[in-house]
């Protein structure tokens, strides 16, 4: 070995300068940072567990301490879970450096009838086209195609019902662009009336 290659190996994680293998459980939520950082779409933690060859609790425990870390450190990544998915996301409070630096159209907003749908959805998802316009009064589909085509909603499955209508649920972006890191960060509503303005403030 170099005196490069013994220089370079002792500043890594155990884990990193040996076979792979079940790493320590000091060394995962570096682990999972890395594999996560690589990954072109969100990872179900099933898939984390198989690649670390650990159980899916470690990895749960793992992401918790990134997650405090991330928090704790003041750094510019966050965590950003759905369901047993999970993914990297930079802060919420970067979201306007971060779209003027890739040149990102800052006056889209969405429209009353938009935020209000897509509360009705994210607080009773999955809930399908007929249940919405149950709640607004009103027909959705031209919203829901908006919303379809900002990628904040997406269909996640069927109602066994007559017709089988899809059902809809919020998606990652939706996420991100309220700046959650989870649905459970979904502030509570007030007197259980959902409208479109908690959103609203949510993004402000």
């Amino acid at each position: 070995m170099t005196v490069v290659s013994e220089v370079v190996g002792s500043s890594l994680p155990s884990a990193l300068t040996a076979e792979a293998g079940p790493p320590s459980e000091q060394d995962l939520p570096t682990l999972l940072e890395s594999l996560l950082f690589v990954a072109s779409e969100p990872v179900a933690i099933s898939r984390l567990a198989q690649a670390l060859e650990v159980d899916q609790e470690a990895v749960e425990r793992a992401l918790a301490a990134l997650a405090q870390d991330y928090v704790e450190a003041r750094r510019g990544l966050r965590l950003q879970r759905k369901g047993d998915r999970v993914q990297l996301c930079t802060m919420p409070e970067a979201a306007p450096y971060v779209e003027r630096f890739l040149g990102l159209d800052l006056s889209t907003r969405l429209s009353a009838a938009a935020l209000e749908t897509l509360a009705i959805i994210a607080y009773r998802q999955p809930i399908t086209r007929a249940e919405i316009e149950a709640v607004r009064g009103v027909n959705c589909d031209g919203v829901l195609r908006t919303l379809l085509a900002r990628e904040l909603i997406e269909p996640v499955g069927r109602l066994e019902a007559p017709g089988r209508p899809f059902l809809y649920g919020t998606t990652f972006q939706f996420l991100h662009y309220f700046g959650l890191d989870s649905l459970e960060a979904l502030p509570p509503l007030p007197d259980g009336q959902i409208s479109g303005e908690i959103l609203r403030q949510e993004k402000r």
